[in-house]
């Protein structure tokens, strides 16, 4: 695993509202998960690993920080493992996962993470594979892009292709997920931010 050394403000300070309103915390401390079985193993992160620098580049861009980065193999108790550490991190508010979505029997990404979720987003996937359509047109029924909130921290699981993660990461994650760790963490406003 991989870890910033970038130092995130406290949650009180990263807590704000968009111009509607809207609970948003900015900026977003985050872990990125590859999932492959052919770049690396749970204790490396191969240096080609283009869908998690994609992912890594673009909020980064947007000014959020990632404290950390794994990659793990195609394994449902690593990745169940693993993306349940992340969310138990203080400075993680967002995890993205690549890798694993489609339709062979070693893609179980989706079914780990989900069971993880305590609600789950099913527009994530709708808009996705909405936004896909002009690229790969209906092949995009073989993808299990989705996402939930588990224990009060967004997570969007997508492909390990680099066009799709760049889709999914500037189109709607970029754009959606300060403000849906607002909203998942509103009820814990006054527990810790005191």
């Amino acid at each position: 695993m991989t870890e910033s050394h970038s130092e995130l403000p406290s949650p009180a300070d990263r807590r704000t509202t968009d111009a509607d309103g809207h609970d948003c915390v900015d900026p977003l401390g985050v872990a990125v998960v590859t999932v492959s079985s052919s770049r690396g193993t749970a204790t490396e992160v191969d240096p080609s690993d283009p869908g998690g620098d994609a992912v890594e580049t673009i909020l980064v861009d947007a000014g959020h920080v990632v404290t950390s980065r794994r990659t793990i193999p195609d394994d449902y108790v690593q990745i169940k493992t693993t993306v349940g550490e992340c969310l138990e991190r203080p400075n993680v508010d967002l995890v993205v996962t690549t890798g694993g979505t489609g339709v062979t029997v070693d893609d179980i990404t989706p079914d780990a993470v989900g069971e993880l979720f305590d609600r789950e987003l099913p527009g994530f996937g709708e808009a996705f594979r909405r936004l896909s359509w002009e690229e790969v047109g209906t092949r995009v029924v073989a993808t299990r892009a989705t996402a939930g909130i588990a224990r009060d921290v967004p997570v969007f699981v997508l492909p390990g292709s680099v066009n799709a993660v760049e889709l999914a990461t500037v189109e709607i994650i970029a754009e959606e997920a300060p403000h849906l760790a607002g909203l998942a963490t509103r009820h814990t406003v006054g527990e810790t931010d005191a």
